[in-house]
């Protein structure tokens, strides 16, 4: 009997779960889920008699080492910054490991012990980062086979709140790790644009905005993400003049989200004094210039530049952030203060659907000349609050890598990304039996 061990059960990992343990009978598995929360573990098990739930910690090393130790698969749901130590144990026990999350810098040094010992560390197989590499490398593949020149990549993906159930002035609602929203688009975003280089730092990201348009869903607003100057070589396409990996959110997002940028409130690496006893109003004012004369509406609409009637005011004030309300959480960062609001706010409501949006735009030349756009997208909905797009287009492409590596179908080694064909080709063919596809349409462009 094959071992799975994965690590985390939190709101991402409900597909990934429901696909391991539909699978386990029949692929002879047996599933152990490990969080922090034994409650979490649990409920996600739901007692199935190839699954065990238990309690977790990375950070117990006695622990880890005996969990890893005894299984043939790793697949790490854990925070980011945490992925290290699991890749640490899997290395020293001799173990496969999957993780949803960009490679980092201490597990990319891994590589060559971990491709001495036969090993796959197989970062990136989520939605995005995920999906998203496999469909386009089967994109560029299938181009580079026509000999096309590509001129251009903009890659998009949002998860979003579908349309008939959004119903707040944000027009957003957490599908992920609300730490994450909020944490968003740190550092500098990089890309390249007709051969220029751009460099956008985190107080101008969500203001460089490009208009994205998906038929039946309008447009939508598309900020940089991270480093899309990385993956050149990644994908294969090193000098190309344009490539761009954003991020999707419905029109008018951006520019709010940029009020708190502003103020301040989404900084994480300090702590505010007497958190716990002050109301969020405090908390708003505590970023403003002291006045005994004006009221904070006025001071914050002078701040932002707008009129105290603007909906934008009107927008922070639906959230509580003008309100009287203590905020109750002791030695709290302006981020955890902010995280803690919004996710009361912006919470998926029993009955809820969320959805992803994912497009790619591909420029290309054909090798008779003819300039040519290729659109592909895909649109993913929900079934319901737990069950949601995210979690299915997270999860799944991580159940499929784990089924095809156990099943002997992935021989790869290394520290790697979903870039190959033996990868991204039996995944996206899976995916679409789960209403995971996309829709591809190329026009010529007029000379």
């Amino acid at each position: 009997m094959k071992k799975i061990l994965l690590l985390g059960a939190g709101r991402s990992s409900y597909s990934l779960i429901k696909y391991l343990l539909a699978h386990a009978s029949k692929e002879n598995w047996h599933i152990t889920v490990g969080d922090f929360s034994i409650v979490s573990a649990q409920e996600k098990v739901a007692n199935h008699p190839q699954g065990t739930a238990i309690q977790f910690d990375i950070n117990n090393t006695e622990l880890a080492d005996n969990e890893i130790s005894k299984t043939d698969i790793v697949i790490s749901l854990l925070p980011p910054n945490l992925h290290f130590k699991a890749a640490q144990a899997c290395l020293k026990f001799g173990k496969h490991l999957l993780t949803a999350s960009y490679v980092s810098p201490e597990i990319k040094k891994m590589e060559a012990e971990v491709k001495e010992k036969g090993l796959l560390f197989l970062n990136e197989i989520g939605l995005d980062p995920g999906i998203d590499h496999l469909s386009a490398m089967q994109i560029i593949d299938k181009l580079k086979e026509k000999n096309a020149k590509i001129a251009a990549f903009r890659s998009y993906t949002g998860g979003l709140v579908a349309p008939e159930y959004d119903n707040n002035p944000w027009n957003y609602k957490f599908t992920w790790n609300p730490r994450n929203v909020v944490l968003a688009g740190r550092g500098t975003a990089k890309y390249i644009i007709n051969g220029q280089y751009k460099y956008v730092p985190y107080h101008r990201l969500f203001k460089h905005l490009e208009e994205i348009t998906l038929d039946g869903y309008g447009a939508f607003e598309g900020y940089p993400n991270r480093d899309s100057l990385a993956y050149r070589e990644v994908y294969g396409i090193a000098n190309i003049p344009t490539l761009l990996r954003g991020t999707l959110r419905k029109k008018d997002y951006c520019i709010s989200w940029d009020a708190f940028v502003q103020l301040g409130m989404t900084d994480d690496s300090y702590v505010l004094e007497n958190s716990e006893n002050m109301t969020y109003r405090e908390f708003t004012n505590s970023f403003l210039q002291y006045s005994q004369v004006y009221l904070v509406e006025e001071k914050l609409a002078h701040l932002l530049g707008i009129n105290t009637d603007h909906p934008l005011i009107k927008k922070i004030a639906w959230l509580g952030l003008l309100g009287h309300e203590k905020i109750g959480l002791p030695r709290a960062t302006p981020a955890a203060i902010l995280q803690q609001l919004l996710e009361r706010k912006w919470k998926l409501e029993e009955g809820d659907k969320d959805m992803i949006v994912m497009q790619h735009i591909f420029d290309y030349e054909s090798v008779t000349g003819k300039k040519c756009t290729l659109t592909s997208s895909l649109v993913v909905k929900g079934e319901n609050e737990q069950d949601t797009a995210m979690a299915k287009t997270v999860g799944l492409p991580l159940g499929i890598a784990a089924k095809l590596l156990l099943q002997g179908k992935i021989d790869l080694t290394g520290v790697l990304m979903p870039v190959h064909p033996q990868i991204y080709t039996p995944i996206l063919q899976e995916l679409e039996a789960y209403g995971i596809r996309f829709i591809e349409v190329e026009r010529e462009v007029s000379q």
